[in-house]
C-alpha cells in the first residue's frame, strides 16, 4: 500500500515524536493501528533536549530512563497489535531534529499528539506549526481522540487558494484503504475568473477519483469568509475522522491568512485528527498536476 513515488525511496515507516505524556501516547497508539492499515512499521523519536534533562534530573534518574520507556513501548505495541516498533533518542531540538529524523529513517508519514494549540506549544515549544509544516513528509495531527475503525469519512477542502490537487496522491490512498468516503468541502467564488479556476480544479480532482473508482460527494461551503470553521462544522455534522488539508503558512493570499487557516483545522475544538501535506515544488506529485494543468 505504500505510495509510488520515482524521485524518492521511502522505507515504509510512520514517525511518531513523543515525550511520553497521555496525549503523546494516544499519538502512539493512532500511529501504530495506521501502521497496521497500511503495513508498515513504526518509529518512536524522543528529543532529549533541555526540558527533557530537567524532567530526568527532578526524577532522579539518568538518561538510560528514556531507552527502558521506549523500550516498553516497543515490547507493548510489537506484542499487542504485530506491528515492527523501532526506537529512537536522540539530542537535538524539537523543531530541526524531528525533520532531519524523519529525511535519515526515510519516513513516509508522521503522526503527531496534541493538547490543541496552546498544548502543542507546550510540548513541542513555540514553533510547534512550523515543525508540522516543514515536515518533509504529510503529519497526522491528533488530539485525545481514539483511532477506533480508521478513517470512514474524509474531508477534503478545496479551494483556488489552498492548492488542494497534490493532496489527491494521499487522499486515494487512505479512501481505498478504509473503504472510505470523501467529503470535498468547496469554498465557493463570486468573481468569474475565481470560479472557472476553481471549477478546473475540482473537476481534475473528482476525475481522479472517478478513474479510481473512489466515493466521493461535493459541498459547497456557505461562504468563503469563514471556510476553516465551515469545514469543521461539516466535519463534525457527518462524522468526519480526518480532515485533509495542503499546508501552506509561508503564502500570502490577499484577505486570507493561510498559517490561521491551518491552525483553527489543526487544533479543532472537535479533535478530528488532520493531515496536514506540505506541497512538492518539484517531483512526482509537482509532475503530475502540471501535466493536468
Amino acid at each position: 500500500m505504500a505510495p509510488s513515488n520515482p524521485d524518492k525511496k521511502y522505507n515504509n515507516i510512520i514517525l511518531i515524536p513523543t515525550d511520553f505524556s497521555e496525549v503523546c501516547s494516544n499519538a502512539i497508539s493512532h500511529g501504530v493501528k495506521l501502521a497496521k492499515f497500511l503495513g508498515y512499521s513504526v518509529c518512536i523519536l524522543h528529543i532529549i533536549n533541555k526540558e527533557t534533562k530537567a524532567e530526568l534530573k527532578k526524577k532522579n534518574v539518568g538518561v538510560d530512563f528514556i531507552e527502558y520507556r521506549l523500550k516498553e513501548y516497543k515490547k507493548y505495541y510489537e506484542k499487542k497489535y504485530q506491528v515492527v516498533v523501532d526506537t529512537i533518542a536522540v539530542e537535538g531540538n524539537i523543531f530541526s531534529t524531528i525533520s532531519d529524523i524523519a529525511r535519515e529513517i526515510k519516513a513516509n508519514l508522521m503522526v503527531m499528539g496534541t493538547h490543541g494549540k496552546k498544548g502543542l506549544q507546550h510540548v513541542f515549544g513555540s514553533y510547534a506549526l512550523k515543525v508540522v509544516v516543514e515536515a518533509p513528509v504529510p503529519v497526522v495531527v491528533v488530539q485525545k481522540r481514539a483511532f477506533k475503525l480508521g478513517y470512514n469519512n474524509i474531508v477534503f477542502p478545496v479551494s483556488n487558494d489552498l492548492e488542494p490537487r497534490q493532496a489527491v496522491h494521499w487522499a486515494k490512498l487512505m479512501a481505498k484503504l478504509f473503504n472510505a468516503k470523501l467529503h470535498i468541502v468547496i469554498c465557493p467564488e463570486k468573481e468569474t475568473g475565481r470560479k472557472t479556476s476553481l471549477s478546473i480544479i475540482t473537476k481534475q480532482i473528482t476525475d481522479i477519483f472517478d478513474a479510481e473508482k473512489v466515493s466521493y460527494i461535493c459541498q459547497f461551503a456557505e461562504t468563503s469568509v469563514k471556510f476553516a470553521e465551515e469545514v469543521i462544522s461539516y466535519s463534525v455534522l457527518n462524522r468526519a475522522d480526518l480532515i485533509m488539508i495542503m499546508t501552506r503558512p509561508n503564502v500570502d493570499v490577499a484577505g486570507f491568512s493561510l498559517a490561521s487557516w491551518d491552525e483553527r483545522l489543526m487544533f479543532n475544538d472537535a479533535q478530528i485528527p488532520v493531515m496536514g501535506i506540505n506541497p512538492v515544488e518539484y517531483g512526482f506529485h509537482y509532475f503530475e498536476w502540471s501535466m493536468l494543468a
